[in-house]
């Protein structure tokens, strides 16, 4: 995955946001790093203007402030003077000035709404959005009434405008045996899975999430008693049926399932839910280059999570008093594994391959995290679909350095299950040879299946190196992407830092492949 520092949020340019799915990085002055925004954010300077006081702030209070010299944000509803943000922002003060004395809420969502803004830019809040007042319906009191009803365990729905849309709206029912609480939840959705179920259940409070397409279908609630560590989830994958079951820790009978929480039984856009994390468990930590490791987390055995192909997860570090978040894929703990079985991890562990930077702010602090020590994980985000792989015949990955990670998952479904693909080929940029991350995997794996190649491009070779040198290019590409035979089905990965992605998907467009055939891997 793209390693995206964390504390930026406009979204990038039309163009940019196609190409990479994130956003193009410029150089800070000497002084502005993160770290130092950090810093100036604890030395006590007023950084909002206000001396202190928290304003209420109109539409047309907020729209004066709109100048790089006097520029204030709102983002749900909060309004931030990020003036004193602006040359430490890593996207660049344009991008910032893309929402200056506007609601730059939907630009937030679009790219960055994993950022923690509350955090970064909680000395800059200049107080609340004015609301103006929406007049009520007539009949208040039967509408707060339904609201209130629950029939065995089943909220009632909310905010559902006709029949049609209640209908396609999932729901849920609960029953009990003396010792099993089972909540059963209907998707209404045909081809379930396990990767579209999250579930958590800590200090008997549960939270079941059900991914669907772009909305997401939540239960949160504070169960009636306490259950037992760990439970099971069955799904009836051809008529959508989820079934969470938990073990009772003392055989009473419950009256009801639980006080539901303000996010109980709702269903809205996955943008629209704020991102959920859990502790995990370092478990392990091992060298893969002389910069990079591998990073072993344990899930709680009260956690039900499986991180789709082409999908990522957020990591979140408390440093120096700030909640920093940061991007990173999932992988697989080896190449080398069983192709026999698919479902080759246990579920219970998440690997994930991370470059140490000399002074990244973050990654020194993960390097610094002793086993057994704890990391707050995210439930997983991303738009990849393995639709996209499982017609294709021939399938291409470009990735430079770390945008490795998310080829990993994919090399294994693409040659477990896509029965259609012909060949695949990963062409692998560096800028030494021993940059080259799971070299010895990577050629072992070549010579174990004929439909799958390497080739590994060096911009830093030395005078030993035999293989390809140079950079991403036109004449490159012309010569290591081709199809096998004229109409076949092709499917272009690409990942890396954005002007490599940018670089890469202008050349495959000039080679005249399409939209639809390429897919860049965003963060």
């Amino acid at each position: 995955m793209l390693n995206v520092p964390p504390g930026a949020f406009p979204a990038p340019s039309s163009q940019q946001r196609v190409a990479a799915g994130g956003r193009a990085k410029v150089p800070l002055k000497p002084g502005r790093s993160l770290m130092d925004w950090i810093r100036l954010t604890k030395s006590g300077k007023d950084l909002t203007g206000l001396k202190g006081r928290l304003i209420e702030v109109t539409e047309d209070e907020l729209a004066k402030h709109n100048k790089k010299e006097d520029c204030w944000i709102c983002i749900r509803g909060l309004v931030y003077n990020v003036t004193p943000y602006m040359e430490y922002h890593p996207g660049g003060e344009d991008e910032l000035m893309k929402a200056a004395g506007t609601d730059g809420t939907d630009l937030f969502d679009q790219v960055h709404r994993w950022v923690n803004y509350e955090s970064m830019l909680k000395e800059c809040l200049v107080g609340r959005m004015a609301f103006k007042p929406i007049a009520a319906p007539r009949d208040v009191s039967s509408i707060l009434s339904e609201e209130k009803k629950q029939v065995n365990g089943m909220v009632s729905e909310k905010n559902i405008p006709c029949t049609s849309a209640r209908d396609l709206t999932p729901s849920y029912d609960w029953f009990q045996t003396d010792g099993l609480i089972t909540i059963v939840i209907y998707t209404k959705q045909k081809d379930m899975n396990a990767e579209l179920v999250i579930v958590d259940c800590q200090d008997k409070r549960l939270r079941g999430e059900i991914i669907l397409a772009d909305h997401s279908y939540l239960i949160e609630l504070d169960l009636d008693h306490a259950v037992r560590e760990g439970f099971d989830v069955n799904i009836a994958e051809k008529v959508g049926k989820v079934e969470i079951i938990l073990k009772k820790k003392d055989n009473v009978h419950w009256k009801v399932l639980g006080r539901p929480l303000e996010s109980h039984n709702t269903f809205i856009k996955r943008t629209d839910r704020g991102l959920f994390y859990r502790k995990c468990k370092l478990v392990s930590k091992t060298e893969v280059t002389h910069d990079t490791k591998l990073f072993c987390l344990m899930l709680p055995k009260s956690t039900h999570l499986q991180v789709p192909t082409g999908q990522h997860v957020y990591l979140k570090q408390v440093i120096a008093g700030t909640e920093v978040v940061k991007p990173y894929t999932p992988i697989l703990p080896s190449l080398m594994l069983d192709f026999k079985q698919p479902s080759c991890h246990d579920g219970a562990h998440i690997y994930l391959m991370i470059k140490i930077y000399s002074r990244g702010l973050f990654t020194q602090a993960l390097d610094r995290l002793q086993i057994g020590d704890y990391i707050s994980v995210s439930s997983p985000e991303g738009n990849f679909k393995k639709s996209q792989v499982q017609t294709s015949e021939d399938l291409f990955l470009l990735a430079a350095g770390t945008g490795f990670t998310p080829m990993v998952k994919l090399l294994n479904f693409a040659l477990t299950e896509v029965s259609s693909l012909r060949t695949l080929k990963l062409i692998f940029f560096n800028k030494k040879e021993d940059d080259i991350l799971w070299r010895n995997q990577l050629e072992e794996l070549a010579l174990k299946d004929k439909r799958f190649e390497v080739q590994f491009v060096l911009s830093e070779p030395t005078k030993d190196w035999g293989g390809k040198q140079g950079k991403i290019s036109l004449s490159l590409l012309s010569e290591c992407v081709k199809r096998s035979r004229k109409d076949s089905k092709v499917l272009i990965c690409i990942c890396g830092p954005t002007p490599f992605t940018e670089q890469g998907v202008e050349c495959l467009r000039d080679l005249g492949y399409s939209q639809e055939e390429m897919h860049a891997f965003t963060a």
